[in-house]
């Protein structure tokens, strides 16, 4: 068996890559450079989904497919052409919210369409997200500089995504489900700062800023937290619309209760954020 993972050199394409190369399954993966890709146990090939044409789908049995909206029926398509039986979707649970309408749906749909066997994982928020909006200002002053201390949410594992991801790539039974994964706990801000303190055995200071302040310090540190600022600030939804304040200050996660975690389908507890905060404690030393 032949897998391609796109996204290979992502947080949960990078596991789901040793994944299977654990399990003895010969793994082909995608990379805009595969020069800086370091991705010992994969053949790492070159490609772009933004260019269909590009991506190596020969010989392939199962894909493990990057969400790109905008190609995604072209990819699938070629995908079948070539032989492909099975393709994994990392999507979102904000379709399952109905949050998301635009993004990640295309790409679900152009797989459920193709006639292909098809699993969708939907993540909730990654707890490697804090890397990227804390990692700067936890390694130069051991300090976090954000706008809702007390902004609570189920933040999930990476390794819990992939994990769910490898099932429903090698194992039989996953076809037509679509998996939502969240983390085990209910954690502000504020504790997801002291647990990465923990982790260091160091303090890392919390300090309170304005929305408007968390804003531009999101947009200096540009990649991923220059993209997600307006949404995650609150400014707009999902979709890139104007937010509502009323409708955000309504919302109270933990009326939610316990959301679906990857323990139903891979078996194992869900890992919580104190233990990615030791996971990745290098990361912001």
């Amino acid at each position: 068996m032949r897998v391609l993972v796109t996204g290979a050199t992502g947080n949960v394409g990078r596991h789901v890559t040793a994944g299977l190369a654990k399990a003895g399954v010969e793994v082909r993966a995608l990379s805009r450079d595969p020069a800086r890709a370091r991705l010992a146990s994969a053949e790492v090939v070159q490609g772009d989904l933004t260019k269909p044409e590009t991506v190596p789908v020969e010989d392939v049995d199962r894909m493990f497919l990057f969400p790109e909206p905008a190609t995604a029926k072209e990819v699938v398509e070629r995908a079948k052409q070539a032989g492909v039986q099975r393709i994994v979707v990392l999507s979102s649970g904000a379709v399952t919210g109905g949050f998301d309408t635009t993004f990640h749906p295309p790409v679900e749909q152009a797989v459920e369409q193709s006639g292909l066997e098809w699993t969708h994982i939907r993540p909730g928020e990654f707890m490697a997200n804090k890397l990227f909006l804390w990692g700067a200002s936890i390694r130069a002053e051991r300090v976090v500089r954000d706008a809702n201390p007390d902004a609570a949410w189920f933040p999930v594992h990476e390794q819990d995504v992939a994990d769910v991801a490898l099932k429903a790539l090698l194992e039989d039974g996953h076809h037509g489900k679509a998996y939502d994964i969240n983390g085990p706990e209910l954690i502000s801000l504020r504790d997801q700062a002291k647990a990465i303190g923990d982790a260091l055995g160091e303090e890392v200071r919390f300090e309170e800023v304005t929305p408007a302040e968390a804003r531009e310090i999101y947009l200096k540190l540009g990649g991923f937290a220059a993209e997600a600022a307006d949404f995650l600030l609150g400014f707009t939804d999902y979709d890139g619309n104007p937010a509502d304040p009323a409708q955000a200050a309504d919302f109270d996660p933990s009326q939610l209760g316990p959301l679906p975690t990857a323990q139903p389908v891979t078996g194992s507890p869900p890992r919580t954020f104190a233990q990615w905060a030791r996971d990745r404690v290098d990361d912001f030393r």
